[in-house]
């Protein structure tokens, strides 16, 4: 293949991507600017190329453009946010990595890689607005919505009571914890108990869960938002100013991103919060009870939380069983969710056959608590109103189908863990090959979030 055939083939591959591309040489001229940019900066391709780039963007210098910085001083930039005027004066928000390329010892040339933000950004900022104008009529109505205490806690399996005496101890102490348990364990629940019962009870409880918002979002939710920080930025507080003086529950801790993990670690140790594009230092008093519904130990042997972050937050370390190992609990459990669905439903029903606790009894729950509630909230909605029994036909119960023996037969001496790893290993190869590298499109066609992708190329390296 001759040279011009690579150029024309790496130029292809340039217009497909997603990411904007922009090279100038070192007279300042640009030499690449694909298609992807050209959209990014509301450009025409033509009114770029070939000109010098302080022509082009004119508001911008080599102290606020990375790509000047790296053409002038040869310094490499990952990840910074910049935010500039295209010719048109609309105001652009990017992330922004900008490398020098060196031939030879000689400097040939500036890349940069932008990915327009400008959306995100806005859409932070509406969410939080959001979330203000929700949660401030109800703490003006504190009365009339539910909060969990420790009497809301059911069971008297040994090991549920001692987490709830742990629990309570944790509700007189001021420290940090965080709360262990697979889903539908009753994490929340425990979080709230915990701070209805500690000298902050009269402050806010706020709640967020990680894994529910895009981690371009969860920085402005967390921290707020500063006039003039980006385009349409207006002074908003964030979760931490909103929680001042009480408790922020961080629901799957172990789902927010490693670099934003860092900035939550600085908060907890100064103290204080600095709002996206702001420059001043907001001091706060926030309570951190933080949840995971995976081991702490396989979480940090993953790499997926910081160990000084884990550590600063894991003060108090609270565990809860799985319903599986509470079986005492379940025929209990089960009563309570009668007496709570006989109530909304308008039904009487009176007491569970011997049949139905058998069943119940026999089962797993992979769901936990949650899931045993479900089976029980299901046969009240379809209970005819003058029936007292529930029978075993009327609990439904989806049990997991086991793997017939022939095909456990032949899984190799590494057994089902190494025969698992190489399906999964050749499915993230085969994801990363259909989407040209692109790990965002090929965590999307695996149904995986982004982090575990990008956690797992590291584990197979």
């Amino acid at each position: 293949m001759k040279n011009r055939d690579y150029i024309t083939c790496i130029q292809t591959v340039l217009q497909l991507m997603d990411e904007g591309v922009h090279i100038v040489d070192t007279e300042g001229r640009s030499i690449v600017y694909n298609r992807a940019m050209a959209r990014l900066e509301k450009m025409e391709t033509q009114d770029v190329l070939r000109k010098p780039f302080s022509k082009v963007f004119k508001d911008l210098t080599p102290e606020n453009s990375t790509l000047l910085q790296a053409l002038q001083t040869g310094t490499s930039t990952w990840k910074k946010e910049q935010t500039y005027l295209n010719k048109d004066g609309k105001q652009i928000t990017t992330v922004n990595t900008t490398v020098p390329v060196i031939a030879d010892g000689e400097l040939i040339a500036a890349v940069e890689i932008a990915k327009n933000i400008t959306d995100i950004q806005q859409m932070t900022s509406t969410i939080i607005e959001l979330r203000k104008e929700i949660d401030t009529p109800r703490r003006s109505r504190d009365k009339q919505i539910r909060h969990y205490n420790f009497s809301d806690l059911y069971g008297q399996n040994a090991e549920f009571l001692k987490t709830i005496e742990l629990a309570k101890k944790a509700a007189r102490a001021p420290a940090s914890c965080i709360i262990c348990g697979e889903t539908g364990t009753g994490k929340e629940l425990i979080a709230q108990s915990i701070h209805y019962a500690s000298d902050r009870a009269n402050a806010p409880f706020v709640a967020q869960n990680c894994a529910a918002v895009p981690e371009n979002l969860l920085e402005g939710l967390l921290f707020g938002t500063a006039k003039g920080g980006f385009t349409g930025a207006m002074d908003r507080p964030g979760l931490f100013e909103q929680a001042d003086g009480g408790t922020l529950l961080l629901d799957e801790l172990n789902s927010m991103p490693l670099d934003l993990q860092a900035k939550l670690l600085r908060v907890l140790q100064e103290r204080y919060v600095r709002r996206v594009g702001g420059t001043k230092d907001i001091p706060v008093d926030v309570r951190i009870i933080a949840t995971v519904n995976e081991s702490p130990e396989t979480l940090l042997y993953k790499g997926v939380i910081r160990r000084d972050l884990f550590y600063r937050i894991a003060v108090i370390r609270i565990e809860i069983p799985p319903l599986r190992k509470r079986k005492d609990d379940i025929v209990l459990l089960a009563e309570k969710f009668l007496e709570k669905y006989n109530e909304r439903y308008g039904r009487q029903a009176w007491l569970f056959s011997e049949m139905a606790k058998e069943k119940l009894l026999s089962y797993d729950y992979p769901g936990n608590v949650r899931e045993l509630e479900n089976i029980i909230m299901s046969a009240l909605s379809m209970f005819e109103p003058n029936e007292h029994v529930v029978g075993a036909d009327d609990l439904v119960i989806n049990r997991r189908k086991s793997l017939p023996a022939q095909d456990v037969f032949n899984l190799g001496e590494g057994g089902l863990d190494e025969y698992l790893s190489k399906i999964e290993r050749e499915m993230i190869e085969n994801a990363l090959v259909s989407s040209g590298g692109n790990i965002t499109k090929a965590a999307d066609s695996l149904k995986i979030k982004r982090q575990t992708l990008q956690h797992k190329i590291r584990k197979y390296k």
